[in-house]
């Protein structure tokens, strides 16, 4: 019998996207944007201590070989020649923090998860002393709390005037990002006090830790990062596009640990191991950032929401950097090439999204499934005047304001699950108006439309919802993968790969699902407004108390708000 023939289909391009809960390999064909195979390994979350989260670099480097390996074999399965593999992009969680032994390749302590949510120096979800119940409703792995100290006496010595983080980063002195858990390290872990004394450690984010590994490590791996990623370390001036030495003094970080900052798009060193040993790395992009380039959004005044256990909303602002009045973060979007612009982003979060849907089912019991959610919704078709603020830990962008908590009200006799469950997916859809309405504040730039990806995009009720809500059409592409998308579509474009066109004219029409506001504009406008109102009853629930230490500690405490 004749061997079969290897299928003929022009040049491939691989992603690795390294996500908080697990890692997953994806292959595209570069002229159709068409995903042909995957794998997806799941990875483990530690937690040494209350309201500490960490994850092992090692295991996350070894599911990325995994990961890669068999999706090699599904490949060859599929009788698709893995030589036609010419770039590989990296796409990555983003300000999760890893130090390294550069001498034997060893992590010298766990990776530092990022806490729950980016925003302006408020204390973020402190958990009083003896609970051992997270916030309900928040993403584990968003949770770790150790840098709050740390963060306070940052904000203490801050020199100058109280914007000079944000001027130069876009960012608020915050838990969230980089600068903070790697001063924690500095500052606590003796293994890497020593290594940085003996000129042996090397620090970066899952990105760096990945490139390095994968292009040698200790036998002449590539030490750097890409421009999206050094933006979310609170070290990284976004207007010079460098390592800010004012900044890196302010945080006592030693700037020889820093790795090399590159573009989005250039080929950062060759594998050196594994099925793909020759390949290129030559795209790297924050998972947001990369969700943005999948998604082409190219053009100053496109946004895209992505849905999952919070929602990140991203509007490319050109190559201006817009400072927001309205709590939202400015970030580079991306730097596709050595020698091409810098374009820059505003970035909004919602907290809890996904998160709520989870809370129905685990904590009230009232779905088995997230995906009933949509089936209970459906049977009624309105919330019947009941609203559901899920300020779980607080409110977020663009309130910021930790002393709200939870409520449900409007209720009535008549109100039962289904009408919450429609609720609670008007909440996100609400939520996410508030960040889109901030935006244009702050752009000037109203959107035509708003581009989805994510999880809960599956849910259609969901999406008409927000695009009523929102009273613009919401587009949804029919390939879901739009982060492993942008990383492949950056590794392919790069120079001397060359095997991905990102100029208008050639890039692959990719097949949208449509949603067109249903309701007029008043309708749209009353129901946003009755939101507004649920929102302030949902402020000034928690007390503070001030213990012997003389630090503030919120007390949490659940309330169901009924207002018949």
């Amino acid at each position: 019998m004749a061997a079969s023939k290897k299928a003929v289909l022009g040049p491939l391009v691989g992603a690795v996207d390294q996500g908080t809960s697990s890692t997953r390999f994806l292959v595209f064909n570069s002229k159709t944007a068409e995903l042909l195979s995957h794998h997806q390994v799941e990875i483990k979350q530690e937690f040494p201590r209350e309201g500490w989260v960490e994850q092992d670099p090692k295991e996350i480097l070894h599911s990325v070989y995994e990961c890669i390996e068999k999706t090699c074999e599904k490949l060859g399965q599929l009788n698709i020649d893995i030589s036609n593999i010419k770039a590989i992009g990296v796409s990555n969680q983003r300000e999760t923090t890893v130090v390294w032994d550069r001498i034997t390749g060893e992590p010298l302590y766990n990776a530092v998860a990022a806490p729950v949510s980016p925003g302006p120096s408020v204390p973020v979800a402190v958990v009083p002393s003896g609970s051992s119940v997270p916030a309900a409703g928040t993403s584990s792995v968003w949770l770790d709390l150790r840098t709050q100290s740390t963060v306070e006496s940052l904000s203490k010595r801050i020199p100058g005037n109280n914007n000079f983080v944000k001027s130069k980063t876009g960012l608020p002195l915050s838990t969230y990002f980089s600068a903070v858990k790697l001063r924690w390290l500095l500052d606590n872990v003796r293994k890497v006090q020593k290594a940085v004394e003996e000129k042996r450690a090397l620090f970066g984010t899952i990105d760096s830790w990945l490139i390095w590994s994968l292009t040698g490590g200790v036998n002449g791996g590539v030490h750097c990062t890409d421009v999206t990623n050094a933006s979310r370390t609170m070290l990284f001036n976004i207007h010079s596009l460098e390592w800010d030495k004012q900044l890196c003094e302010f945080f006592g970080i030693p700037m020889e640990i820093l790795p090399n900052v590159r573009s989005s798009s250039e080929i950062y060193g060759l594998m050196k191991a594994g099925a793909l040993e020759g390949v290129p790395i030559s795209g790297c992009l924050g998972d947001q950032s990369a969700a943005l380039v999948g998604q082409m959004c190219f053009q100053i005044g496109q946004a895209k929401n992505t849905y999952g256990t919070g929602c990140f909303l991203l509007c490319n602002t050109g190559h201006k950097c817009v400072f927001s009045d309205h709590g939202l973060l400015t970030t580079v979007a991306y730097k596709l090439g050595r020698d091409k612009p810098v374009y820059y982003a505003l970035e909004g979060s919602v907290a809890i999204a996904g998160a709520v849907i989870r809370w129905l089912r685990d904590n009230l019991g009232i779905i088995k499934t997230s995906e009933e959610i949509e089936k209970l919704a459906k049977e009624v078709g309105t919330s019947y005047g009941c609203y559901f603020v899920p300020a779980f830990s607080g409110l977020y962008a663009p309130y910021w304001e930790p002393s709200a908590r939870g409520i449900i009200c409007g209720l009535t006799q008549f109100t039962n699950k289904c009408h919450i469950a429609f609720a609670a997916l008007e909440a996100v859809c609400f939520q996410t108006r508030e960040i889109l309405d901030a935006m244009n504040r702050d752009c000037g730039i109203p959107l035509s439309h708003l581009q989805v990806d994510g999880g809960m995009t599956s849910n259609k009720i969901l999406m008409q919802l927000q695009a009523d809500i929102l009273y613009i059409p919401v587009v949804k592409p029919s390939m879901p993968e739009t982060t492993a998308l942008g990383a492949a579509m950056a590794a392919g474009a790069a120079e001397g790969v060359g095997v991905w066109s990102l100029e208008p004219e050639d890039l692959s029409a990719v097949t949208m699902e449509r949603f067109e506001p249903q309701i007029n504009a008043e309708e749209s406008e009353i129901r946003y407004s009755t939101w507004k109102k649920a929102v302030m009853k949902s402020m000034g629930w928690v007390t503070t108390q001030s213990p012997e230490s003389g630090k503030n500690v919120f007390v949490y405490y659940c309330h169901i708000f009924l207002v018949c």
